[in-house]
């Protein structure tokens, strides 16, 4: 996503970051949250690598959920 000052009105409305420096926040890939029942997705850091919520719940790993998107 590109991020933009003019713009910023309309990130802060669709980009919500969970993983925090003072508090992560970690899921198991059965507990990965649907993102508005599937239309929206959540951006996880996983040993892995960087994947979405589907990518995650299909290669069966879990990891910090970094923000949600939708």
């Amino acid at each position: 996503l590109r991020h933009k000052r003019t713009r910023e009105r309309i990130y802060k409305q669709i980009l919500k970051r969970i993983s925090r420096p003072g508090l992560r926040i970690y899921s198991n890939y059965q507990r990965i949250p649907r993102i508005l029942g599937g239309m929206g997705i959540a951006i996880l850091s996983t040993s892995q690598g960087i994947m979405t919520d589907r990518e995650a719940r299909l290669e069966g790993v879990g990891g910090e959920i970094l923000c949600y998107i939708w």
